[in-house]
């Protein structure tokens, strides 16, 4: 069990609700936002297009979230400066470039120029995420943890929460067939937690453990999970991935159960906003249908989630501890 700082311990009580359970929103996307935003021709995607879209989510599923997280680009600042964030909204922001360098089968996770874990902790938000792209035997493994310990130290120095989520992608010919990598899938998911969260790192937003389109049986997939929440040295939740809100909901059982302390919803919650083009009607569609789905996540992870201060333990605090922090 991971012993945590005292900065570290609040920045996670921000994140998460009162029963300890996180039931975050995630609306950090760029490249991934301007594509589907217009599949045909992203480039053409305006900043004020991008700054709206993030402005009207974050006000319509802020209230409903512990946390919410958004980008240093579109999201944060604007969403902090119109005033739309609730006060006991915990704020998350990201770290990485949109996309990677390198080749496809050697990704590597870029930070954002001019951008820092300070800088995190100094616009007031409560914790700092990171995307990594990892494959444990890739060649870049080594460089990626490399960046992972490099930032989580820049937390500790500034004792905010680090959250850091790792993808996995596809490797060789035999990978390019989705039935093949399904099968590798679990693995990879799994060992990936045991090396990251070997890590100084607060919080793993973990990929579900499986592809659901091809492993359909429930006892595997809850074993799968199990499997997950054993190699995880943190606190834990879920990410959506893109798939569909009923295939979330599902996920989301499954992995809290497990011992998930609840999930980072993306396009699960929202995807069907970005083809709505009246500003009107996807505010209002935002307001009811989206904000019901992440009510009802929220439900079900507070019923079935493992509190995230279970995994770990408190710094021990004497009369002279302010003396040394």
């Amino acid at each position: 069990m991971k012993k945590l700082s005292i900065g570290k311990i609040r920045g996670l009580q921000q994140l998460a609700n009162e029963k300890g359970i996180m039931a975050m929103c995630a609306v950090d996307h760029r490249g991934s936002l301007k594509r589907m935003l217009n599949g045909e021709h992203p480039e053409s995607v305006s900043y004020q297009a991008m700054v709206d879209f993030k402005l009207d989510l974050s006000q319509s599923l802020a209230p409903y979230a512990s946390a919410i997280l958004l980008d240093p680009v579109y999201g944060a600042p604007q969403a902090v400066a119109a005033n739309i964030l609730p006060r006991n909204t915990g704020l998350l922001v990201s770290l990485e470039k949109s996309g990677y360098s390198g080749e496809p089968e050697e990704r590597i996770t870029d930070l954002l120029p001019g951008w820092s874990i300070r800088k995190v902790k100094k616009m007031g938000a409560t914790g700092a995420k990171l995307l990594l792209y990892y494959r444990p035997e890739a060649s870049v493994a080594e460089k990626q943890l490399e960046t992972v310990k490099r930032l989580a130290d820049d937390c500790l120095a500034e004792d905010i929460p680090f959250v850091v989520e790792p993808m996995s992608y596809k490797v060789g010919e035999a990978e390019a067939d989705p039935q093949n990598f399904a099968r590798v899938k679990p693995q990879l998911v799994i060992e990936t937690a045991k090396q990251i969260t070997a890590l100084p790192v607060d919080v793993l937003k973990a990929e579900f453990p499986a592809d659901s389109e091809y492993e359909k049986d429930a006892g595997r997939l809850a074993d799968f999970c199990r499997q997950l929440n054993e190699a995880s040295q943190t606190p834990w939740v879920i990410l959506s991935a893109g798939v569909s809100f009923e295939l979330f909901h599902r996920q989301v059982k499954l992995a809290c159960q497990a011992g998930a302390s609840g999930f980072l919803a993306g396009r699960a919650l929202w995807q069907e906003a970005t083809q709505i083009n009246s500003r009107q009607e996807r505010l209002a569609f935002l307001e009811t249908t989206v904000a019901k789905r992440l009510e009802s996540l929220t439900e079900l992870a507070n019923a079935y989630g493992i509190p995230w201060h279970t995994k770990i333990e408190a710094t021990k605090v004497d009369e002279s501890w302010h003396q040394n922090y």
